[in-house]
Parts: C-alpha cells; sequence; structure tokens
C-alpha cells in the first residue's frame, strides 16, 4: 500500500508540474551525477587494442550543477580538470559513461538533436571554417546545417555582422582574417539558429590582450545584458571569470569542490583574491611557491 501511495504522489507531482510548469522554473542546463571515463592511451600495436579496453581512467567524477535561463557560469579548474570534456557532453560531442545532462529540458544522449538545437557551441582553439570560402559563405553553409531557410540565413547573417562588428571582413576569405575577427566569427555561427544557451570552452585562448578584452566587453555588453542566453564556458582567465560569470564551478580531477559566485568563494576561503581562493579550495599552489624537485 505504501509503495502505490507513493508512486500516486509521484504521478500527482510530475501531473502538477506539466501542466502547471510556470511556477517551477526548468533550468537551462542541468547536470546530475555526470561521470565520464576513457581507456588508457595506447602506442604501437597496443593502439589497435585501444577502444576494446575498458574504460579507466576518470574524467568526470559525479558532477552536478544547473544553470538558470539568463544566468552565466563559468568553469575553473587546471588543465586535465574535467571542463573541456563536459562541454563536450553538453554539446553531444561526447557521451557521458553514466548519470545525465539536460539542455533546455532535453537529455543529451537521448535528444541529441533538440539539444544542437537549443545550443550554440563555440571553442577558442577549434574554429573549423573553411579558409578559402568567405566569412560570408562560411555562415550561410553553417546556417543552412541549423535548418535556417536562405532568406532567414542572410537575415541573421546581416543582423550578426552589423551586431559584431564583422560587416568590412565578411566578404573576405577567412584565411585573409585576424584571430579575433575569426572569434568574432566563430561566435557569430554559434549564434545564427538564435539558441538560448550558448557553451563556450577558452573562447579567447588565441587573442591577445586588446582582443581579448574586447570579446569580453562584447559579451557582457551585448549577450548578456538581455538576459535572454545562459552562458556556460571554461576559462583560465580570472579576471574574465570574475568578470563574466553570475557563478563558478570549480573542478579538480573531474570532481566538482564548489559552486558559487566569485564574491561568495572568495569569502568562503578567507581571502581577496578569486586565484587564493582556487588554490586553497584545489590544494593547488602557483609553481613560484611550490617547493624545489630533488
Amino acid at each position: 500500500m505504501t509503495t502505490i501511495s507513493a508512486a500516486l504522489t509521484r504521478a500527482v507531482v510530475s501531473s502538477f508540474k506539466t501542466r502547471y510548469n510556470f511556477a517551477v522554473p526548468e533550468p537551462a542546463i542541468l547536470v546530475r551525477s555526470l561521470e565520464k571515463a576513457f581507456p588508457p592511451a595506447r602506442s604501437g600495436w597496443r593502439a589497435f587494442l585501444q577502444p576494446f579496453e575498458k574504460p579507466s581512467i576518470s574524467a568526470l567524477s559525479g558532477v552536478s550543477l544547473e544553470a538558470a535561463a539568463g544566468e552565466s557560469v563559468a568553469l575553473l579548474g587546471a588543465n586535465g580538470a574535467g571542463k573541456s570534456t563536459l562541454l563536450r557532453i553538453l554539446a553531444t560531442l561526447l557521451l557521458p559513461t553514466r548519470g545525465s545532462a539536460e539542455i533546455a529540458g532535453y537529455n543529451v544522449a537521448q535528444d541529441p538533436r533538440e539539444v544542437r538545437r537549443k545550443l550554440g557551441f563555440h571553442s577558442g582553439g577549434d574554429l573549423c571554417f573553411y579558409s578559402r570560402l568567405t566569412g560570408r559563405q562560411n555562415l550561410y553553409f553553417f546556417g543552412r546545417l541549423n535548418h535556417l531557410a536562405s532568406n532567414d540565413a542572410a537575415r541573421r547573417i546581416s543582423q550578426l555582422s552589423r551586431q559584431f562588428g564583422l560587416s568590412a571582413a565578411l566578404d573576405r576569405q577567412v584565411r585573409t582574417l585576424s584571430a579575433g575577427t575569426i572569434q568574432r566569427l566563430s561566435l557569430a555561427r554559434a549564434l545564427l539558429h538564435q539558441p538560448p544557451v550558448l557553451l563556450l570552452d577558452e573562447p579567447t585562448r588565441s587573442l591577445d590582450a586588446i582582443a581579448a578584452a574586447e570579446f569580453r566587453r562584447f559579451l557582457k555588453s551585448e549577450l548578456l545584458k538581455t538576459g535572454d542566453i545562459t552562458l556556460l564556458f571554461a576559462s583560465h582567465s580570472l579576471p574574465e571569470i570574475e568578470f563574466l560569470a553570475d557563478r563558478v564551478a570549480v573542478l579538480d580531477k573531474g570532481k566538482l569542490l564548489a559552486f558559487d559566485s566569485p564574491a561568495r568563494l572568495k569569502a568562503r576561503a578567507e581571502t581577496s583574491s578569486l586565484e587564493d581562493a582556487f588554490f586553497k579550495l584545489t590544494g593547488h599552489f602557483p609553481y613560484s611557491l611550490e617547493a624545489p624537485t630533488a
């Protein structure tokens, strides 16, 4: 009887949420107990056996977090902490080993096509443009891949080129453009289909200091101020994180150590610096402070 009663209660609650979901806002990004493991890297003849080996190298270990609509969340961690792996799972480029992840209510493993329609993905180190095509031709091609009609693709390209300051470069071959211009072109591509969720993997990695600052200001003033886009980004730049993020997810060796606002993370670590807070939370220290090895 207790089991039947519990099942009935769950059914009523589920029905209530479905009917009145405006009362319970759905998170734009939802990650629950996410795990990802890879088989060990091999060389030589052992590389042929790698696809059949048991995944034993853990990249993510039970990560859970969520981001509300319009929120900006940063992933902070050292190399190998699991930031890019998490973003690639959310972008449907990798399948999780265990756990679940959702974008705008769609499961990344079960509904990858719907997930791709709800997100834009931009990586600072993997821009993937056709270098001999112009910026306009590239954007039109990717717009059609996102099922935009020809007129809609042309309209969005014109709108985004004005918004991103790309009008002068749009009809030049991509191989002739500067790194900063290509970064803005890549961001325009990610936003062509007007997704509610934007994933950025170290977006300012290849930019010089001036171009990186302009890119951050653009994100803050043009994209985040409207509250229409949820941003999840990975970065090694602490000033960038403090400037853009509402909350910060601190990752270390695939585990989530903390998830809070920059101000609360600093208060928790009893420091005025996000850098010092990160070092205290993870146990890592700047190389200059580490004891010399024999």
